[in-house]
């Protein structure tokens, strides 16, 4: 599946960037600045460039209003979208200000009601959004996991393979009951057959098999 990379000015950067002939590139604001860090350059820069503080040069730019509803980092969402992408990676996206971190969770979360998959990449950490879904983690993922109920209430909940596992069982979003689990060595996968949650594991989002 091709992906759309998203930059953000932010932390959360990957050791190195590659991407493949037929995956989208696009800065948000001063994200480009991230960008360039890696000798590349974005197919599409999006934003108002307030904080870049001048209108790059790239391939194609899309400039909008300072005074606007919606974040650079979700302009750039809005545009792959309607490129056709619905496999979403952020860089950049954390760090700094806590409150644009959880605008970017929210990000997700928008990702995931339209039908996509997103992920947000912190300084060692992955987080992606799930509805009505099930996913797996490969063998190879290690360390820390953790399951927090996004919606008012998650029911039939499993957890299977990891350090604690869950049968059927339902979380609250007033009680962070699948906080600090962790990997085991063996493929785990996760089930949520109603309400929406954020999963948060340390490691790259490749580990997790959609």
């Amino acid at each position: 599946m091709n992906v759309c990379y998203i930059f953000g000015a932010g932390e959360g950067l990957p050791d190195k960037f590659e991407r493949d002939e037929n995956d989208l590139v696009i800065a948000a604001d001063a994200g480009i600045k991230k960008l360039r860090e890696y000798g590349a350059a974005p197919d599409i820069a999006v934003g108002d460039f307030d904080s870049l503080g001048f209108v790059p040069e790239c391939g194609e730019i899309i400039r909008h209003p300072v005074r606007k509803d919606d974040t650079d980092t979700m302009l750039a969402v809005k545009t792959g979208i309607k490129r056709g992408y619905s496999e979403f990676v952020i860089f950049g996206g954390t760090g700094g200000r806590p409150d644009h971190t959880f605008a970017n969770i929210q990000t997700l979360n928008y990702i995931c009601a339209e039908g996509g998959t997103g992920f947000l990449y912190f300084d060692g950490f992955t987080a992606c959004v799930i509805k009505n879904r099930s996913v797996s983690f490969s063998s190879e993922a290690k360390g820390d996991f953790s399951l927090f109920a996004l919606s008012e209430h998650l029911s039939g909940v499993t957890i299977k393979n990891m350090l604690y596992n869950l049968d059927n069982s339902d979380i609250s979003y007033e009680f962070p009951l699948g906080v600090s689990n962790s990997f085991t060595g063996k493929s785990a996968h996760i089930t949520v057959s109603n309400g929406t949650a954020l999963l948060i594991w340390r490691g790259k989002y490749c580990l997790l098999e959609l």
